[in-house]
């Protein structure tokens, strides 16, 4: 996997979701950026679904969770920035729930530059893979 390609195809979805959340639902612009949003998602599920799966399951054994494992797309972050992570925003990835740590709340979130998959716990984060 060229970690590069998946860094640039990531990045291009979140700069594209940071466009949709600037418009508002009455834009005339607001239909067209979802669905070239969806286009990408589904490209990126297609491209990378089945390594990203692997990943993912891996994180899961790591952290000792037996959640399904979602489309890789579920797991992407809102925006390049991070501002939303550093929030606390409950959107972000997708929540887990793990032996290792019982009665936390945590989500698991993929970000950019470098692709990597984030754990995050409700003050602090984690890094369980990074793409090479």
């Amino acid at each position: 996997m060229d970690a590069n390609t998946l860094n640039k195809d990531l990045v291009a979805i979140l700069q594209k979701k940071e466009e949709l959340n600037k418009l508002d639902y009455n834009d005339a612009r607001y239909d067209d950026v979802e669905e070239e949003l969806h286009d990408l998602e589904d490209d990126f599920n297609e491209t990378y679904g089945d390594y990203l799966e692997d990943v993912l399951e891996d994180v899961h054994g790591k952290i000792k969770s037996d959640a399904d494992i979602l489309l890789p797309t579920a797991y992407i972050a809102s925006s390049l920035d991070g501002k939303e992570l550093e929030e606390g925003e409950e959107s972000e990835g997708v929540w887990v729930e793990s032996d290792k740590f019982p009665g936390v709340e945590m989500r698991l979130v993929l970000v950019a530059n470098p692709p990597r998959v984030l754990l995050i716990l409700s003050d602090q984060e984690r890094v369980l893979w990074t793409a090479e």
